[in-house]
């Protein structure tokens, strides 16, 4: 069977060369005689992978020293309380909620303790993103929350927000490694690969050292970032086979020019989507120009049958999983770093086509 083009937001398309290097190395990795799913992660083999792993992603993001990067577990999901336990060090956060995953974010918080919303985009069900030139941040908030790519509603921040002198946490997950980024900036990333890097089960996590507390009582072991930066994201058992898949890929984008080429192909990739769709008598993008996502790229017909027909014909045509999400329904095509041109100029040549016969 061919492949197909896959438009999923996630777990998403993964580069084909990468799929057929983890296959090749299934049953032996490196002449260990063993495959990766099965080694130890204590031993000396996988750690090379992890350190390898680590190291290349430094590169490519040119992630200074004192930042530290650990790979996780338990979803981006439990990371919205962990953010809230390490780094609300007064039980004060403020957030802007511009879509499920920023607003899911602040009721984590919400739970453990003070979070406030200084901005959102909810009036407009999150189809644009809120001024953030003047938030309302309170003096003494510990940090200020972002989702900056936001896979559901196909927005991104094209600027980062004035967080007047507090920390910026940022969920990147939808677009993590898909162009430049000044680590600097941030205090802390955090990430799902799923989306731009690997299998679904691994999340990195970037943070700024001086903002890791060495101690906090009363939080369970498991959600203190220092504990798994002190083990090399070794204390317990990590998703082995997605942080290997995950390093395959950093060399992946690395061998394919770093970040800026990966950003500039997709540039030039949601350029040919979203010019269609500006130009289209049926199609249409829900989402205000300035602020639209390079990644995830929702749009509609204006009629829930003719999209349910557009998506199943689609899927008969290698286009598969473009149906939208429900908060915004109609369609979506997600078209990550490993969605080759190809597969974005085949999805807007059927556009054309349905548009045509409808």
């Amino acid at each position: 069977m061919a492949r197909v083009y896959n438009f999923s937001a996630g777990p998403a398309v993964l580069p084909e060369e990468v799929l057929r290097q983890c296959a090749d190395e299934m049953l032996d990795y490196a002449g260990c005689g063993m495959s990766v799913m099965e080694m130890s992660h204590r031993s000396s083999v996988f750690q090379k992978i992890i350190d390898d792993a680590e190291a290349d992603l430094r590169a490519l993001m040119n992630i200074p020293e004192n930042y530290k990067v650990i790979f996780t577990q338990g979803g981006d999901s439990l990371l919205f309380s962990t953010v809230f336990m390490n780094l609300a060090a007064n039980g004060k956060a403020d957030y802007v909620i511009t879509g499920n995953w920023a607003k899911k974010a602040f009721q984590e918080a919400q739970i453990l303790g003070d979070a406030v919303a200084v901005a959102s985009s909810a009036d407009k069900n999150f189809s644009y993103i809120p001024d953030c030139s003047d938030l309302p941040i309170r003096e003494d908030a510990s940090y200020l929350y972002i989702c900056e790519n936001n896979t559901i509603y196909g927005t991104k921040f094209g600027e980062l927000p004035n967080t007047k002198g507090h920390v910026l946490v940022a969920d990147q997950s939808s677009m993590f490694l898909s162009g430049p980024v000044d680590v600097t900036r941030y205090g802390l990333i955090h990430a799902g690969v799923q989306k731009n890097v690997g299998p679904a089960g691994v999340q990195i996590v970037i943070v700024r050292e001086d903002l890791v507390p060495d101690d906090l009582p009363g939080v369970p072991t498991m959600l203190r970032l220092k504990t798994q930066i002190d083990a090399g994201s070794l204390y317990n058992t990590p998703n082995c086979w997605g942080i290997y898949v995950c390093g395959k890929v950093f060399k992946w984008i690395e061998k394919n020019g770093g970040l800026a080429a990966m950003g500039e192909r997709n540039a030039e990739k949601a350029a040919l989507l979203y010019d269609f769709l500006d130009e289209s008598e049926l199609f249409s993008s829900t989402v205000e120009p300035s602020d639209r996502s390079l990644m995830n790229v929702p749009f509609v017909t204006g009629n829930k049958e003719l999209d349910a027909e557009f998506v199943a014909e689609a899927a008969k045509a290698g286009l598969v999983n473009l149906k939208g999400h429900r908060s915004v329904g109609g369609m979506r095509a997600s078209i990550y770093n490993a969605m080759p041109r190809e597969g974005v100029e085949a999805l807007v040549s059927f556009m054309k086509d349905f548009e045509l016969s409808h």
